[in-house]
């Protein structure tokens, strides 16, 4: 059951980062002072797939919630960083972001730490 949450929780939070990451980025600076906010609210409940982020991250906060309750804190966050590895490419290829070296060899030495963790 672990490994099934695990993969919820990893796959959750993937689609969510990106998901928000380009809506985020269609619409442009958004102000943080109280009349920015208001704006930023109309914006989120009128972009589909930002409301769809926002269920994704409940998904894998509710999942998580669920895997620490069967697994050590210690077993569940460094596995739960699978994520980045995933997102890391995902990221260049769906987003069309700049993925330097540096960024890639924080993913496979995030991933190598995740295959020692889940061992």
């Amino acid at each position: 059951m672990k490994w099934i949450l695990l993969a919820i929780i990893v796959g959750a939070t993937i689609a969510g980062d990106l998901l928000q990451s380009y809506e985020m980025k269609r619409s442009g600076v958004q102000s943080a002072r109280l009349r920015g906010l208001g704006r930023l609210l109309q914006m989120i409940v009128s972009r589909k797939f930002l409301l769809l982020a926002i269920g994704c991250m409940a998904v894998s906060f509710f999942a998580f919630m669920a895997l620490v309750q069967r697994a050590p804190l210690s077993f569940a966050v460094p596995a739960s960083a699978a994520s980045i590895v995933f997102e890391t490419v995902l990221a260049g290829i769906l987003l069309k972001e700049a993925v330097g070296f540096r960024r890639i060899t924080g993913a496979v030495l995030v991933s190598i730490g995740v295959m020692l963790i889940a061992q």
